[in-house]
């Protein structure tokens, strides 16, 4: 038997394999918080990581936003400020730093990274975002994040960069062939193509090809995804053996704090297993103060100041 993920040591984390690590969070029955941080701007504070501050403040999982695989920078950690940083991008045979495992002895946690499966020709509804290769759901991207020992990774994309349902499906059997990691699948919002955010077409999908979690926008985050149809995702999903988190995902996250916490309420009376914080607040991480509501919301202040305070050496 594992140890739940809320009350897990350092070294009992980095002893799971991903089928431990998927009963852990399981186990957790619903009180794990995945921060999600961008991590290639100016950090919110002078000298620590956007990721170590999330970490601070009681989240389990850190999920790094515009993350490359090909050239993987990290800004906040040490020697690495905007212009080593703007260095390694212009010279990237400089870079031989591993920022994955540097963040992983530096808070303890779990770290996860996106991955965009990005429909080249599909249309948007507003200006298409175009992003580099590194940060494209490929075979090579996938086998890059298993070298550098990345825990999970996300399928999902940010505004405007095509993503569709269908390519994240095909994204997830390409991980499954080139990466031994958890996947989580899903959109937080349209990411800029016009059709539903999650049908149980797609769910059915997802799990058919193999994901572990189902990404789901969190209640009252996008337009019309309302408690009943959260509800019922996560009911196909969990009948079908995944997982399932909601996501805020629409800058949402710096709201105020009262509407962090109905938001986590709500969520979880739906049922979900993680629940996501995003990264727009504070130079690309949610406000630390919302971090720490929504722990306290979703499992009380024992577990909160649990995470909070543990040392990362036990």
């Amino acid at each position: 038997m594992v140890t739940r993920l809320i009350s897990a040591t350092t070294s009992e984390l980095r002893a799971m394999n991903r089928e431990e690590l998927f009963q852990s969070i399981k186990a957790s029955e619903g009180r794990v918080i995945v921060s999600e941080n961008v991590c290639v701007s100016a950090t919110a504070t002078d000298n620590t990581t956007n990721a170590e501050l999330a970490a601070a403040f009681g989240a389990d999982m850190l999920l790094l936003n515009l993350f490359d695989c090909f050239n993987p920078v990290v800004i906040g950690l040490p020697g690495i400020g905007l212009a080593q940083a703007f260095d390694y991008w212009e010279n990237p045979s400089k870079n031989t730093r591993n920022p994955i495992a540097e963040l992983k002895h530096l808070t303890g946690r779990l770290i996860g990274i996106n991955l965009e499966p990005v429909a080249e020709t599909q249309e948007t509804m507003s200006q298409k975002v175009e992003i580099g290769n590194g940060r494209k759901s490929t075979a090579a991207t996938f086998q890059a994040a298993e070298k550098l020992g990345v825990d999970y990774i996300c399928l999902t994309g940010n505004p405007g960069t095509g993503v569709t349902n269908d390519q994240i499906a095909l994204a997830i059997q390409v991980g499954k062939a080139n990466y031994n990691g958890l996947i989580i699948a899903g959109k937080m919002h349209s990411s800029g193509v016009d059709e539903p955010i999650m049908t149980k077409e797609a769910i059915q999908q997802f799990a058919d090809a193999g994901a572990d979690i189902l990404l789901l926008p969190a209640v009252g985050t996008v337009p019309g995804f309302d408690q009943t149809e959260l509800k019922e995702a996560v009911k196909m999903a969990k009948s079908l053996g995944m997982l399932t988190m909601s996501a805020i995902g629409t800058s949402q996250e710096s709201a105020s704090p009262e509407t962090i916490r109905q938001i986590a309420l709500w969520n979880k009376m739906c049922g979900v297993d993680l629940q996501h914080i995003g990264d727009a607040g504070y130079s690309g991480v949610a406000p630390c103060e919302n971090i720490y509501h929504m722990s306290v919301a979703i499992r009380g202040m024992k577990h909160t100041i649990q995470i909070m305070s543990r040392s990362i050496n036990r």
